[in-house]
């Protein structure tokens, strides 16, 4: 089985494949700003690495390595127009740097944009690895990260409401507040065993376990 190291730059097609008015590839990554100014050239001629994070840029998508025209003009070859959005960690989904490519949705201009991004430096992500990432860097915890594919797979209204609810950090509260709980329940019986001859002014049986019975 091959393994990935976690600080790969990793990439993906972000959108589902098909023919529709917009593709996304996302970038993540220590390299992913440094891949999107090979790849992408603005109209304002500022580079994704000089760029403040939440910014967005229109331009188009080049192949720095295939020039076309005379010698002289050597344009690069032009592979689709395009916006770019810049996420710098932290602040981003997966608490790395971020670049998100926003291209027509075509099969072809996607898998051009893609192979020239996987090129540039970055491996193809494995499925799921940018929520994975999210979660191993702390930004989301186990809960909010099956929410996400909750979400996705929502079919109705309340499926889609659940799911969120629980994107926001609703099941991870109720999880942490039966827990905090049940500690001072345990540390309450725990006080008991270990000093029974003392009057620790701790509850008895009958209230601890309605203590319990007030979990739900």
């Amino acid at each position: 089985m091959i393994r990935y190291s976690a600080d790969d730059t990793i990439a993906a097609v972000s959108t589902a494949i098909g023919e529709s008015g917009i593709g996304i590839v996302r970038i993540s990554g220590k390299d992913a700003l440094a891949i999107a100014d090979r790849v992408f050239q603005g109209k304002d001629g500022i580079k994704p690495s000089q760029s403040r994070t939440y910014t967005v840029h229109y331009g188009w998508v080049i192949n720095p390595s295939r020039g076309i025209g005379s010698k002289k003009e050597n344009k690069p070859e032009l592979i689709d127009e395009a916006i770019l959005t810049v996420m710098r960690k932290p602040r981003s989904y997966t608490k790395e740097d971020i670049v998100e490519i926003n291209c027509h949705g075509g099969v072809m201009p996607l898998r051009r944009i893609l192979d020239l991004v996987l090129a540039g430096g970055a491996r193809l992500a494995e499925p799921g690895e940018f929520t994975k990432r999210a979660f191993l860097n702390g930004r989301i915890d186990l809960a909010q990260a099956e929410a996400v594919l909750d979400i996705i797979r929502a079919k109705t209204d309340s499926a889609l409401k659940i799911g969120v609810q629980q994107l926001k950090g609703a099941l991870s509260e109720r999880i942490n507040s039966v827990r905090e709980a049940l500690l001072c329940i345990l540390s309450d019986l725990e006080a008991n065993i270990d000093f029974p001859e003392e009057d620790t002014g701790l509850a008895g049986s009958k209230a601890m376990r309605r203590k319990l019975e007030d979990i739900n």
